[in-house]
């Protein structure tokens, strides 16, 4: 069902190491994860690092952990699953599973700097970020700027619904310029190590 997709996105990581698809899954998928983000109550501050912990100095977002719960986060994690064994196949990339969290960014939340990945680690190999945000405006903040591995900029992406990000963990530094209104995503990574 989602081959097209799939294989767009596998041709961009293997050709650049990343790439940006507006309307990319479907809106109304988008709506209703929307929907079920802004009910959700069980948001907790980010942490940083594998240490977890809270530093508001470098990164304002809260999170909540997303489970293959029957619902609509199901219909997005049989999409993410797809892939993994899309990429599994044609790229022999092993991965061994997906984690993601919806994100909150309220106004002036950011996220500094940042890598998904250390160089040469054996975790997180392949990150996405899919927004929720219907009706995002330009001034409304909370943009996704991503930078070459020598960090020079590289792309600037608003959060708008149906947009989805996908590049390298470990190859490409990026920031969340601070949120104007509220922005919601779904932050994910697709992993090589085994899941605790």
């Amino acid at each position: 069902m989602h081959q097209t997709i799939y294989s767009k996105i596998t041709d961009a990581l293997v050709d650049v190491g990343y790439i940006v698809i507006e309307d990319a899954i479907s809106k109304n998928l988008s709506q209703r994860l929307l929907k079920d983000a802004i009910i959700e109550n069980n948001f907790k501050p980010a942490g940083i690092s594998d240490a977890k912990k809270i530093d508001t100095s470098r990164r304002r977002d809260r999170i909540h952990w997303l489970d293959d719960d029957g619902s609509v986060r199901s219909e997005f994690l049989a999409f993410t699953d797809g892939f993994k064994e899309y990429l599994n196949r044609t790229l022999f990339m092993v991965l061994t599973y997906y984690e993601s969290h919806y994100s909150i960014y309220r106004k002036g939340d950011f996220y500094e700097t940042h890598l998904d990945a250390f160089k040469n680690s054996k975790n997180r190999v392949v990150t996405t970020v899919y927004y929720l945000n219907r009706e995002w405006q330009e001034g409304d903040g909370g943009e996704l700027v991503i930078y070459n591995e020598d960090g020079s900029f590289l792309k600037k992406v608003e959060p708008r619904a149906d947009t989805l990000v996908v590049f390298l963990s470990e190859r490409f530094p990026h920031e969340v310029l601070p949120a104007i209104k509220k922005r919601y995503s779904i932050a994910g990574w697709f992993r090589v190590d085994k899941r605790v």
